[in-house]
């Protein structure tokens, strides 16, 4: 599932380059959430599914999809350039979701520029990042350190970290698991 899908446009893609997964486009807004239906009717796509309403505002924000097998739990998640164009909050209730919604090893990919301990990797991302604040003082360039305590808090595992064009990266987390040995038994259970 991708949050924040925008137009519609990089899942469809998506979609086309990879038949053998299902995707499930969102979006908060009404003009998106037309457009990704458009691209849809348009791509003929039979695993690109219809868009749905996600609001990241919420913390108790959920997907409505097939519930078969795992019960309706998600093998990933997929959010490109959202988090610094969102409050806080919006990172946090993501992490939280990706807590609640992965099956077992399951992932949460995150795309766009993210700061490293604190300094940004490019004077660009510097730039952008004050641009973004005169903007709106909620809205930044987020520090992947910060993302590593909301994953933590949520469940996930700290980031693995891959470098992508124009100073953006991909930040992957994980939704691990646990095996206790009870009376010669293994349980799987969700770490914390």
């Amino acid at each position: 599932m991708e949050t924040g899908s925008g137009t519609g446009q990089h899942i469809t893609v998506f979609a086309r380059w990879s038949p053998h997964l299902t995707w499930w486009p969102s979006d908060i807004y009404d003009s998106h959430l037309r457009s990704i239906a458009a691209w849809r009717m348009y791509s003929g796509l039979e695993n690109l599914r219809g868009p749905q309403r996600i609001d990241l505002s919420d913390p108790a924000w959920t997907w409505a999809g097939e519930r078969r097998g795992n019960q309706g739990l998600l093998t990933a998640l997929l959010c490109i350039n959202v988090l610094h164009i969102s409050p806080w909050s919006v990172s946090r209730n993501l992490m939280l979701g990706a807590g609640r919604l992965l099956k077992e090893d399951g992932r949460l990919f995150i795309y766009g520029p993210f700061k490293r301990g604190g300094a940004h990797t490019a004077p660009s991302n510097a730039q952008f990042d004050a641009t973004l604040r005169a903007e709106n003082p909620e809205w930044g360039v987020r520090d992947i350190d910060d993302l590593n305590v909301l994953a933590r808090d949520a469940g996930l595992t700290a980031a693995q970290i891959s470098p992508m064009p124009a100073n953006n990266l991909v930040l992957a987390f994980a939704r691990p698991f646990r095996q206790n040995r009870s009376n010669d038994t293994k349980e799987r259970t969700y770490g914390n």
